[in-house]
Parts: C-alpha cells; structure tokens; sequence
C-alpha cells in the first residue's frame, strides 16, 4: 500500500516507521517544513498521484481542509488530528460525497478503544448507585497543545451519557509537564471509597500501528468511520484466530 504522510512531526514520523515495518511504501510527505525529495508543500495534485492512503497528522486548524481536500480527490484518510471537530456536519458531508472513507478518531491506540468500553460498563454501574461523583485526570507532555486532550474529552462524554448529563457537567482537569506520553484516569468518588481507572500509554508506538491498522481496514471502504469499528474487526479476528 502507497501511502501520504500529511504532517510529519513526531507522530508522522512515528507512522512511517509503522507503516513501512508492515511491508507498506511510502508515497509522499506534505508538510511545508520538512525536506526531502518526496516532500510538497501543500496538497498539490502530483503529492496524491498513485496515493493508496493517507495519514493526517497536523494541527486542529489546519486539519479540516486538508481531509476534505484529500476526500475530494477519492484519497482514504486516516486522521488523528485532535482538537477540531472530525464528526462536523461538512466533514460527513465530505465522506458521503467522496468515492473514499475517512477513520477520524482522537487516539489510535487499540487499548484505549477497548478503555473506553471499560470505562463506558463502569460508569453505568457506579453512576447507578448514589453517592459517586465522577471525574477525568489527564496528564500528557509539556508540548501538547490542546488541553484538555481530545481523549480526555471523549472519556468525559461516555461518562457524561452513562450518568444521563452534558459532557461538560463532568469534571475534566489537565496537567501538562514533562515528557509524559499520555496518563487518563477515570474516577469515581464516594463517601466511602473511590474508584479509578487508569490508562497509561507507553509511547507514540501504539497509536501509530493503530493508525495503520485503520489505513488497511479502510481500503475499500466509503464514508465516515470511527476507530471502534476497527477495533470490532481486530477482536472479531482474534476470536476467530483463537477459534
């Protein structure tokens, strides 16, 4: 599979090696600052052409353009910008009218996916009960820009639906210090005892073989995905290997 790099910061560069690790090619970088002899500028017509798939890594106000734009020329995306609406009313739209698909998601790690799930079944239970007031604790790098994070975000919604709330009715706090790759906790306080869970990310690693995973998932696809629907595919395939 050919494959674009759209943004090559530390995490397209921590794609790349994913990628190329899984036998797939790489096609082209755009990015304004980088250099090389398969880097452009912008998302010129040449950059795309024999383009299989492409990773969308950049900055909140740049990411929105640049998926339509990709979508508009039939290129599958797999975008993991975070802080930007990638669910927006003119991003879907983009996805029903293009011949390709779009996986948009906060976090590309498989474990966090399944976290999520954890979190969504724990809440129902405690939030179910009196007396439990429940909260998110995210701690990332001090070069992260958005706070709190787009996962954090996420967390606050499912938890936020289980208790019957708006999201921002949840309580959400951010620390940004240090070289931490990514702590969110999810807890739940109570007179008598609290409860927390908790997942720590090891590095960049996982999230980039994640976005891989969806950049194979999504050949032949259309429309507008989340990364769950990746997910179900990895633990139907698991199953059936164990089977």
């Amino acid at each position: 599979m050919r494959f674009a790099l759209v943004g090559y910061g530390r995490m397209g560069r921590e794609v790349e090696r994913a990628a190329v690790s899984r036998g797939h090619r790489l096609a082209a970088i755009v990015d304004p600052h980088a250099k090389g002899p398969r880097v452009f500028r912008s998302l010129e017509a040449r950059a795309l052409r024999g383009v299989e798939v492409a990773f969308e890594f950049t900055r909140p106000g740049s990411a929105e353009e640049n998926v339509k734009a990709l979508l508009a020329r039939n290129v599958p995306v797999v975008c993991g910008t975070t802080g930007w609406d990638a669910s927006s009313r003119a991003v879907r739209g983009a996805a029903r009218r293009s011949r390709a698909a779009l996986v948009a998601a906060p976090n590309f790690s498989p474990g966090m996916a399944l976290f999520y799930r954890a979190v969504e079944r724990a809440a129902r239970l405690y939030l179910a009960a009196p007396g439990y007031d429940p909260f998110v604790l995210e701690s990332h790098h001090r070069g992260k820009k958005d706070a709190p994070s787009g996962t954090a975000k996420a967390l606050a919604a499912i938890v936020a639906d289980a208790a019957g709330v708006l999201p921002g009715e949840v309580h959400v706090a951010s620390v940004r210090a240090g070289h931490e790759a990514g702590t969110h906790t999810v807890g739940f306080d109570g007179e008598h005892d609290a409860i927390e869970l908790t997942h720590r990310s090891r590095g960049r690693s996982g999230l980039a073989l994640g976005a891989v995973l969806a950049a194979e998932w999504i050949r032949g696809r259309r429309g507008w995905h989340g990364f769950d629907e990746v997910v179900d595919a990895i633990v139907r395939d698991a199953k059936g290997g164990r089977g």
